[in-house]
């Protein structure tokens, strides 16, 4: 199950790091990502710093999604900013 339970916790996780961020995204832009983050997150976790499983949904997974989506969120928001505009399509 492991990718899959990413991609569901990174679809949630990308909800609750928009909110901490104060953002105000489109929702399929929130979801895809909190996916990239929630994928991202797991990735860095299990494979460079050997913590963390992608095993399932709990706490830790959702605590790993969740600082990857907001890293993804403000990658995002830095490379808008620097382009001058933002579009609100997605």
């Amino acid at each position: 199950m492991g990718i899959f339970a990413w991609i569901v916790v990174g679809a949630i996780a990308g909800y609750v790091a928009t909110l901490i961020v104060g953002d105000r995204e489109g929702l399929i832009l929130t979801i895809a990502l909190g996916i990239g983050g929630g994928i991202l997150g797991g990735y860095v976790a299990a494979n460079v710093f050997h913590f963390g499983t992608m095993d399932g949904i709990n706490i830790e997974s959702i605590v790993i999604a969740i600082a990857g989506s907001l890293a993804v969120i403000a990658t995002w928001n830095f490379l808008m900013a620097r382009g001058g505009r933002r579009s609100h399509l997605l």
